[in-house]
């Protein structure tokens, strides 16, 4: 009996190497040193994403689809599984710079060895497990483009608890400087919206449920508020002032003794910013970045404006859709001034957009089975949506329904602020 193959087109196979080569084109800058550090529990050394990464294809897809596929190391399952309870024990997150072994060297060749099982793979698969497999693979491509983003704002965070302040992106593209952009507020008529992923390709599980919303009209701003912007809030005293301050936040603020975004660092009464460029004088045009909610929502009541829910953005990029905007592809790997134009600036790359609303599922969410519907659902509590993406974001892997999220205090992602009234 002759086997019926299907294989996969060329062009999804170039798309999995060309995903695979960037994880490991983003560590490249990097000593081997650089990869075991974890300074705190949210953040995870890149040996660590590059492992996990490795096993997820691994676990999800070679095991249950490559004939007599055989596991590179017994061991590897247990130490990068990040939160699949259903395929069994883990490091605990926090443990993670626990693991100088395997070396790094090891780590490489095991991505190289899934790699090459998934090239068997992609070539042989069977017709009849063809449409099985797709989704599977598609998620699993999905999920490193994740971890690329993971990795650029956790290098960054490694490098800046570094004494040195090392430079993570020593030959990063020039940036031409653009006039500063008027702060506008754009109309965005009330009514219905639907909101919610629809038509074809990918999207997670969150973005599902396509249900209708009716919004009252509002207006928004049409750029991401600025660090002149957050300074004056800064030197009006903003970060003392109680009454811009949801609860939580000002206790946090005050445990902390914050006074300024992550990042930020003040020498000589001038304010710089630690950058995967190095330490830079700070660039008063550029979008405030690595701030929490709180700080974002205690920015919106100073100002006399507010942020915007989850729905009302999503609608706004309906009425104004998003162009072209900065993300990982630039090189830059930081939020850039908006440019001179007319209209919405920002709403794709640069920095995402914490918005007010709780991070909850949709109307008629359901959890997939298996061990893949941990992947979101398990999460909806406690946390907030952010939108539209940041410079760390690979291109094609954001939506106008992608649905970040985040608890609140988090201020290593590269978060901003654009405020609506």
């Amino acid at each position: 009996m002759t086997t019926i193959t299907a294989p996969i087109s060329q062009t999804l196979r170039e798309r999995f190497a060309q995903i695979r080569a960037q994880t490991e084109k983003i560590c490249s800058p990097l000593e081997p040193e650089d990869t075991v550090v974890q300074p705190m529990v949210d953040v995870s050394p890149p040996k660590w994403h590059m492992a996990h990464t490795t096993w997820f294809f691994e676990q999800f897809v070679l095991g249950p689809y490559l004939k007599n596929y055989k596991v590179f190391h017994p061991s590897y399952a247990f130490l990068f599984n990040s939160y699949y309870n259903s395929v069994g024990n883990r490091v605990q997150r926090a443990e993670r710079s626990t693991l100088t072994r395997p070396p790094l060297r090891d780590v490489y060749a095991y991505r190289r060895h899934v790699n090459e099982r998934m090239e068997e793979l992609l070539e042989t698969i069977k017709e009849e497990q063809l449409e099985e497999l797709l989704p599977v693979l598609e998620l699993g491509l999905q999920h490193e483009q994740q971890h690329q983003e993971l990795l650029l704002t956790d290098i960054k965070y490694i490098l800046s608890t570094n004494p040195l302040l090392p430079a993570y992106n020593k030959t990063a593209p020039g940036v031409t400087l653009r006039t500063p952009v008027k702060a506008d507020f754009l109309e965005v008529p009330g009514g219905v919206y639907r909101i919610g992923f629809q038509g074809e390709g990918f999207c997670f599980d969150n973005e599902l449920g396509v249900h209708e919303v009716l919004l009252s009209d509002f207006s928004i701003m049409n750029r991401l508020v600025t660090n002149a912007e957050y300074l004056q809030f800064m030197q009006d005293g903003g970060y003392s002032d109680f009454r811009f301050w949801l609860d939580e936040g000002l206790a946090m603020v005050r445990a902390a003794n914050l006074k300024a975004p992550l990042y930020w660092l003040e020498q000589d009464g001038e304010w710089y910013q630690f950058t995967l460029n190095g330490l830079e004088k700070l660039d008063p045009y550029k979008p405030v970045s690595h701030i929490s909610f709180y700080e974002a929502h205690a920015y919106a009541a100073w100002s006399g404006k507010r942020l915007l829910t989850e729905f009302e953005w999503e609608a706004a990029s309906q009425v104004y859709p998003p162009v072209a905007g900065n993300f990982q592809e630039s090189g830059l790997y930081e939020p850039s001034r908006a440019a001179q134009t007319e209209g919405m600036q920002q709403l794709y790359g640069d920095a995402w957009e914490w918005t007010y609303s709780a991070y909850h599922p949709y109307p008629g969410f359901k959890t997939a089975a298996g061990a893949l519907g941990e992947y979101n659902g398990k999460f909806m509590i406690n946390q907030m949506v952010l939108r539209g993406g940041s410079c760390a974001t690979p291109e094609n892997h954001i939506r106008t329904t992608y649905r970040n999220f985040f608890h609140p205090d988090k201020r290593w992602q590269f978060t901003g602020i654009r405020l609506a009234q």
